[in-house]
């Protein structure tokens, strides 16, 4: 038989029995040729720009699923953090800006929009400071936007200010939601590094330095690593990173293929590919099984943190030989709510925050899609960004904080997301107060190592 034939055969394999899928295909959209000192006309030019770029977005991709029998999950758009488009207009409510782009997501069809969003690592505009504010706001009031901020950077250090305001941004998010137990806070991330061309939702913006409109990808397979995985068990660390970076290269090349396609047949340029392996709550579709495959008896015990510096490093370097335009997070997801083995875990108390916080050490990102209980305080919600920034600054990675506080639930009770979101057992936090720490506000200065030139 033909190779090419054996490739096509495996990747049909991969689909029907590993789960393999492209877990969105997002389109970058720059918005600062929309800005207007009159609002209504920003706002309008947003809407019409979107409408426009994005207007076969949906429809290609389908077309791609169809022709390739690959299925691509999520169809997505990224946009220039709003804080920057808001500062030319005097006087706006960020929150019409909000629903400029709920309305443009849903003429398009897509499920999410990304880049409510504002960069104040270093300082905050008055636009920027606007913005955060009406985050609450603007979640509860629309349906498929998604909002991030970014209070640290290696280069910067950390916006301790932007920190506590972002504790009480998420508090307030989650009492504006309170009747879905805090689902707004499932649409809201606090970065430090965050990527300017990340496609994964919630924390995807069009960063300033990108084009015009592009195309990202972010793949998935989970499934497709685990099942590689299986095939070595017992074999030394060696064999396993090997085949991890087999089962990487060959995602990362389904990628790619779904990526140029979609990017030829909208006429803009391919932008990235994202290697995160992102879980979903369905059985076979977990990066915690992936751990345990190598021996673990449930992620979160002794050997977890070693085995996904293992995982994170092959998934790159696989990824990498098969794509030269890698960018975005690249790497492995470990949201609570969208692993199976992550939320089993969790649910037996076998990870706990502080686990998380230690693997965040070495993963993309940092404490996903946690669920807390619904009275946790501001300062506490606050010193928890703190906690997971310096991680990222001192060690020059991105980290993120995804937190619900699920109101009206408490420790033990699982809280329902539905879809991709899953579930989640509500995990205890620290009681001892972090509130005189927060209140200093001010900035934690650059590391040593950060001023590289």
């Amino acid at each position: 038989m033909h190779t090419l034939d054996n490739h096509v055969l495996e990747t049909i394999h991969m689909i029907e029995h590993e789960k393999l899928d492209i877990r969105t295909v997002t389109m970058g959209i720059s918005l600062l040729d929309c800005a207007h000192p009159d609002p209504a006309i920003a706002c309008q030019n947003i809407y019409d720009k979107i409408t426009r770029s994005a207007a076969q977005l949906v429809p290609v991709c389908e077309n791609i699923e169809a022709e390739l029998g690959i299925p691509i999950v999520n169809k997505r758009i990224a946009v220039t953090p709003i804080s920057l488009v808001l500062a030319a207009s005097e006087g706006a409510d960020p929150v019409d800006f909000a629903r400029a782009l709920d309305r443009a997501a849903k003429e398009v069809g897509v499920n999410f929009v990304g880049g409510y969003s504002a960069l104040v690592d270093k300082g905050i505009t008055p636009a920027d400071e606007a913005l955060m504010l009406s985050i609450p706001r603007a979640l509860a009031e629309t349906d498929v936007v998604c909002s991030s901020v970014n209070i640290g950077s290696s280069r910067a250090g950390i916006n301790m200010s932007a920190v506590k305001t972002m504790g009480e941004v998420i508090r307030a998010t989650a009492d504006a939601t309170a009747e879905t137990h805090g689902f707004g806070c499932a649409k809201l991330v606090v970065f430090a590094n965050a990527a300017s061309d990340n496609p994964f939702m919630a924390g995807a913006f069009h960063g300033v330095q990108e084009g015009d409109v592009t195309i990202s990808v972010g793949v998935s397979g989970p499934g497709v690593v685990h099942r590689a995985l299986q095939a070595v068990r017992g074999a030394s660390f060696d064999e396993c990173a090997e085949a991890i970076k087999k089962a990487a290269f060959k995602i990362t090349r389904v990628g790619q293929l779904v990526g140029s396609l979609a990017a030829e047949r909208l006429g803009v340029p391919f932008n990235i590919i994202d290697l995160s392996l992102a879980p979903t709550a369905e059985i076979g579709d977990s990066v915690a099984h992936i751990l345990e495959e190598m021996g673990l008896e449930t992620v979160g015990t002794h050997g977890t943190v070693a085995a996904l510096a293992l995982l994170n490093d092959a998934v790159k370097k696989g990824g990498l030989m098969a794509c030269s335009n890698v960018g975005g997070l690249s790497g492995s997801f470990i949201p609570i709510s969208e692993d199976i083995g992550m939320i089993e875990s969790a649910a037996a108390g076998h990870i706990t925050l502080d686990k998380l916080e230690a693997m965040t050490a070495i993963c993309s990102v940092g404490l996903d899609m946690v669920a807390v209980p619904g009275d946790t305080s501001a300062p506490t919600l606050a010193a928890m960004i703190a906690d997971e920034a310096a991680i990222g600054v001192m060690n020059h990675k991105t980290t993120a904080v995804r937190v619900i506080p699920a109101v009206g639930l408490d420790v033990g009770d699982m809280v329902e997301f539905g879809g991709l979101l899953g579930r989640a057992p509500v995990m205890p936090v620290h009681t001892p107060s972090s509130e005189a720490f927060i209140a200093r506000c001010g900035r934690i200065p650059s590391p040593v190592h950060g001023f590289r030139n």
